[in-house]
């Protein structure tokens, strides 16, 4: 689901089961994060499948990347092997507002 970042960030913090999904590259993770995401780059092609495949199904993914457009991609991918709550951050990092960590 597509979600504003808006509503992305006050369904996450309205969550007690939520889990931050960043899907960039190792390189754009080191030009800053959400806090708590966990990173897997989508990139990564079957690496990706593997790595969600790894994840709990019961929680409730938000996915972001730079633009929106990887994290849609995740999003759909995910919705196939099972998971029910995937929600997109429309506009990514480019369009962020909120606290970036910088590692």
């Amino acid at each position: 689901m597509n979600l504003s970042q808006e509503d992305w960030v006050s369904q996450l913090e309205a969550d007690t089961n939520a889990v931050i999904l960043d899907v960039r590259t190792e390189d754009e993770w080191n030009d800053g994060f959400i806090e708590n995401a966990i990173n897997i780059d989508i990139y990564k092609g079957q690496g990706f499948i593997y790595a969600v495949e790894e994840l709990d199904k019961s929680k409730n993914y938000y996915v972001y990347c730079k633009a929106g457009g990887r994290s849609q991609q995740a999003c759909d991918v995910m919705n196939q092997l099972g998971f029910e709550n995937t929600y997109n951050l429309v506009g990514g990092m480019l369009q962020w507002s909120g606290k970036v960590i910088v590692p």
